[in-house]
């Protein structure tokens, strides 16, 4: 990678400026999804998190798709804004859909049902861990992404089209591509006493 961890955390940003200019292979995306498939904590090693990992002409299939199904829902006279939206998506690179597999979570509240009001929290949590593991290590190698929120909308005919099982739960879709533009400047909360708060610490 070319950042450091802390360096990824630090410069990682939403970013709608997304182009096809890839600074990594299609080869070196799939193994970043894998090890994040691997390596990613799970509640009680449940590993429910599902990837979908769409490049090049799927990824813009599946733009498309969500902008057909949107067409009869969105006004008229926001449609140009919707449009626009969604097509600055397609304009990047690709789309990794996070999905979640119910059979392990059902499986741990039989298992241990002291804690079966927890696991479907937890495995959202798992969930999203592997969302910023991604955005982490696409923002390490220079690319840039957002994460964006389509689902249930498009969960069907996404099912259909990439042979994904009709039980799994679309949470997310990653767009990724190269960084046309920057993102803007950020405002900080402040931390210390507000967000932040620490005991017993030595100097």
């Amino acid at each position: 990678m070319t950042k450091s961890i802390l360096d990824a955390i630090k410069t990682r940003r939403t970013i709608y400026s997304l182009n096809k200019e890839m600074p990594i292979s299609d080869k070196q995306i799939v193994e970043l999804t894998k090890q994040a498939v691997l390596h990613v904590p799970s509640a009680f090693n449940s590993q429910s998190t599902r990837l979908v990992v769409l490049l090049n002409a799927d990824h813009e299939k599946f733009w498309n798709y969500v902008l057909e199904i949107l067409k009869p829902m969105v006004p008229d006279d926001q449609w140009g804004q919707t449009e626009g939206k969604v097509k600055s998506f397609q304009a990047g690179y690709g789309t990794i859909l996070f999905l979640e597999d119910p059979e392990p979570v059902e499986a741990l509240r039989k298992a241990f049902p002291l804690y079966a009001h927890h696991f479907g929290d937890w495995s959202d949590h798992s969930n999203a861990m592997h969302q910023y593991a991604l955005w982490l290590a696409l923002e390490a190698e220079g690319a840039g992404a957002s994460l964006q929120h389509y689902n249930p909308i498009i969960d069907r005919k996404a099912a259909e089209e990439w042979n994904i099982p009709v039980d799994w739960k679309l949470r997310a879709q990653m767009v990724f591509g190269g960084k046309a533009a920057e993102a803007g400047e950020k405002q900080f909360k402040p931390v210390e006493g507000e967000r932040l708060f620490v005991h017993g610490a030595k100097e």
